[in-house]
């Protein structure tokens, strides 16, 4: 039986490795990875800082990808070799040794088989985060900023880069909103499985009482624009408007005002921001964000109109998406996918991929159902 099993896995694995390595294509992989290297080597590369950073970036992540698959694809090869030597020698040894490795390697397989989701139009982009807290008062504006350090956390675990573009402070404690920009390949695709509102439910530390409180708050997660998006925004539409930025509690940054509010009149979206000292620059960031909801915006405009043409499709966001609770009994779970934790501690402290990875999947099986049924009523 146990030797089923591991043959079993070893196929899985096998398979795993022949669906990721046809998706991510290695050849492929080897010729652009060979185009960025020229690219790179340009000695004109750093005269446009922000491409150069693109371009390295890129290289990077294709040229760790594909050493991933290689290195996948040598340690199938030696757990093939390993198990066949402890066949022949009648090594219980090697052959738990070989149980352990096919273990891992699934694993590792697994983890990249994520990769091979995330093909959405912007996922490949970095992320521009914002959290608002919503009903519940004080514990809402509270949990926003519970939340806002989660993702904080999640990012530093991964090695990356995060930069606050504006942080509104409730008066007690916590936060009325907050905006922040993850700078990583693939954090939009990633991050993007995060929106919805999020519940937590709690014994209030702002009660005096002890009683149980539950709390909302918002999370969006649109992609950062680039200059080949071409989102054109009339001066005539937008109203900006200046003050002086604050923090926490109503304290003043400074005495200058340089934070701005631009309002999109024609939908009402309203960007604040006011992290930067110069104006100019809080203005340009609040424009880029301000560019990014609407490049969103015009997305999901042409995903309903092609939703409408195939008919009634399987709903997809449900406002509520994820439940955090920490009394009467401690549970994370995502009530899209099912997946849920009693490690609460480590939810907060940043320990989401397994929610963010379930999340993926999730998404890439509704995507394939309401393809199904576009091509079905099209028929």
């Amino acid at each position: 039986m146990a030797d089923l099993d591991f043959s079993q896995k070893l196929d899985q694995a096998r398979s795993k490795y022949e669906m990721i390595a046809k998706a991510l294509d290695p050849e492929g992989m080897k010729t652009r990875i060979a185009d960025l290297e020229r690219e790179a080597s340009a000695p004109d590369l750093w005269n446009d800082q922000e491409n150069a950073q693109k371009v390295t970036s890129r290289l990077s992540v294709l040229q760790s990808q594909l050493k991933k698959l290689e290195a996948a694809s040598s340690r199938l090869d030696d757990v093939e070799a390993l198990e066949d030597l402890g066949r022949e020698e009648d090594d219980h040894d090697t052959m738990v040794e070989a149980e352990r490795e096919v273990e891992a390697l699934n694993q590792d397989l697994a983890d990249m088989e994520i990769q091979t989701l995330l093909d959405g139009e912007y996922d490949e982009r970095a992320a521009v985060v914002t959290i608002r807290s919503g009903a519940g008062g004080v514990d809402a504006a509270d949990w926003a900023q519970m939340l806002m350090r989660m993702y904080m956390r999640w990012a530093e675990r991964h090695g990356y880069k995060t930069k606050v573009m504006d942080t509104s402070y409730a008066e007690e404690a916590g936060i009325k909103s907050a905006t922040f920009q993850v700078d990583a390949e693939y954090a939009y695709g990633r991050l993007s499985v995060e929106g919805g509102t999020h519940r937590l439910v709690r014994i209030s530390p702002f009660d005096n009482q002890g009683r149980r409180q539950t709390s909302f708050a918002a999370v969006e997660v649109i992609p950062l624009v680039e200059p080949t998006d071409h989102i054109d925004i009339p001066d005539s539409d937008i109203r900006v408007d200046t003050y002086c930025s604050s923090g926490p509690g109503g304290q003043g940054v400074n005495t200058t005002y340089s934070a701005v509010r631009v309002t999109h009149l024609p939908t009402n979206i309203v960007v604040t921001m006011q992290d930067e000292r110069s104006q100019i620059q809080n203005r340009a960031a609040a424009m880029a964000v301000l560019q990014s909801r609407l490049l969103v915006m015009r997305h999901e405009e042409e995903a309903k109109k092609k939703k409408e043409l195939a008919g009634d499709i399987k709903a997809s966001w449900g406002d509520q998406m994820r439940s955090y609770v920490l009394h009467p009994y401690q549970m994370v779970k995502d009530l899209r996918t099912g997946y849920e934790t009693s490690d609460t501690q480590g939810v907060f402290d940043g320990d989401i991929d397994a929610f963010i990875d379930a999340g993926i999947r999730w998404r890439h099986q509704q995507r394939r159902e309401a393809r199904a049924a576009e091509a079905e009523a099209g028929e």
